[in-house]
């Protein structure tokens, strides 16, 4: 990718964390002119950012952005990220701030009077907040649209106003559009992977237990996670280290800094079978199949495993899953007081979970428990599972207007990436598809706590399509 030039300062726009700190080492930018720049973008009349976002912290991002020059001038930073332009999920608590998740249901609600633990660790490196991002109300939905506050449009195609992704819309289409250099993102089945994979970007879903979700508005305790989405896997790792609240080095711009790295000549690869290409189109298969021949190519070892396991999840999850009951047990009283403030096509997913038991909510439990070992038992031999992150390119707004098409497509997208979640496992997705075509993302799945292996491995497999 060509970095675009500044309209502010006529430098070309860091699209990196690593760039983004080699330049302010070097005294190329300031973070002032950083944060100027993805502001020109953020509040551009003709761009996404009204939509992208549901804040916009103009003014106190350039504050925070001259003190951290002020800081970086005198000698001092907290670290090499320091004056970095990052955007914020809406439903994390940022202090000061109402946190709103996407919805009108909690807008009259006290301001938080602390930042998330997630906010906090990024805050305390240095990063410069520059606004909150849209989502799909409550995060209920992998198409990424809103209707209170807009649905930014996919960069692909822009003019013809497809999806997305969900439920970490904003946070996709930042990225996209140097709007921010990162985001943080949260994915309970697949919610920073979506939008990642449908507007060309990288999203990485952590290992649950991974980064603390203290300060975050929950949809499903039992599988919400806390990740990022960015440009590059670097980019992805250098902010999960930070979430995670591990020491990153000063020049630990490398992926696999405190791991081992990864050739892709002899990797043990997994596929989980049709399962996951179930409905895959032509612009995704195709994608796919070119995917494999390069991991063939070179020297990878494509293994097919029987995991018929799989084909369980849907029936175990017919009763709207853990996320159904969870979900409708944090809502239930917004639920029977402010129902007429919910986005109705949410409004429906929430009232779904109304019909679950005590008995049907610990049957899933032990389902779950039962398909985790069993898939363990499975793929103990590969070094990592690869899939098609969703099976389709994203399809116009335009198209998902009535409910039986919304909800057919919505299920359609969460397939792939949910699997990971109910798993308890950690995945990434990469951008796989030619340049200038259809988006399309490769997800990867690493064994549950092997974040940062995972991450190594992606590193690798990332070189190679880039090179390709």
């Amino acid at each position: 990718m060509n970095p675009a030039r500044s309209k502010v300062s006529g430098a070309p726009v860091s699209r990196t964390l690593a760039s983004a700190a080699r330049a302010l080492a070097s005294g190329e930018i300031t973070s002032r002119v950083m944060v100027e720049n993805c502001l020109e973008r953020a509040l551009d009349p003709l761009g996404e950012g009204t939509r992208a976002f549901t804040r916009i912290d103009a003014e106190q991002a350039r504050a925070t952005a001259d003190a951290v020059d002020r800081l970086r001038k005198a000698g001092t930073h907290p670290s090499p990220f320091a004056g970095v332009p990052i955007a914020v999920k809406d439903l994390f608590d940022v202090a000061g701030q109402v946190s709103t998740a996407g919805s009108r249901v909690l807008s009259d609600q006290r301001p938080a009077q602390q930042d998330a633990a997630a906010v906090a660790r990024l805050r305390a490196c240095g990063f410069v907040i520059v606004g909150r991002n849209n989502m799909t109300e409550f995060a209920y939905s992998g198409l990424g649209m809103n209707h209170h506050f807009g649905t930014p449009a996919n960069p692909w195609r822009r003019d013809e106003r497809r999806i997305p992704g969900g439920s970490s819309s904003g946070a996709a289409v930042a990225v996209a559009d140097a709007m921010a250099i990162a985001a943080l993102g949260t994915d309970t089945g697949g919610s920073c992977r979506i939008p990642a994979a449908l507007s060309g970007v990288v999203g990485f879903k952590p290992t649950a237990a991974r980064v603390p979700r203290h300060g975050v508005v929950p949809l499903s305790t039992s599988l919400d996670s806390v990740g990022p989405l960015a440009s590059s896997v670097s980019c992805c790792a250098i902010l999960d280290s930070i979430l995670a609240g591990e020491h990153v080095a000063e020049h630990a711009f490398e992926p696999v800094a405190g791991s081992a790295s990864f050739a892709v000549a002899g990797l043990r690869v997994g596929l989980l079978g049709r399962y996951v290409t179930n409905g895959i189109d032509e612009p995704v298969a195709a994608a796919w199949e070119r995917t494999l021949g390069r991991l063939s190519a070179a020297g990878a070892r494509i293994v097919d495993l029987e995991l018929s396991v799989l084909e369980d999840i849907p029936r175990i999850n017919s009763l709207g899953g853990l996320v159904g009951a969870e979900a409708y047990a944090w809502h239930k009283r917004l639920l029977e007081s402010r129902s007429h403030l919910y986005d109705p096509w949410v409004l429906q997913r929430f009232e779904a979970g109304r019909s679950q038991s005590a008995a049907d909510y610990i049957e899933t439990i032990d389902s779950r428990a039962r398909v985790q070992r069993t898939v363990r038992a499975a793929t103990d031999a590969v070094d990592v599972l690869i899939a098609p992150t969703v099976p389709i390119v994203a399809p116009r707004c335009e198209d998902l207007v009535d409910v039986e098409t919304a909800n057919r497509t919505n299920l359609l997208l969460l397939r792939n990436p949910a699997l990971v979640n109910f798993l308890d496992r950690c995945a990434i997705s990469l951008p796989c598809h030619p340049r200038g075509e259809a988006p399309v993302g490769l997800m990867l799945i690493g064994d549950t706590g092997h974040d940062r292996r995972l991450l190594a491995i992606a590193s690798a497999i990332e070189k190679l399509l880039d090179a390709a």
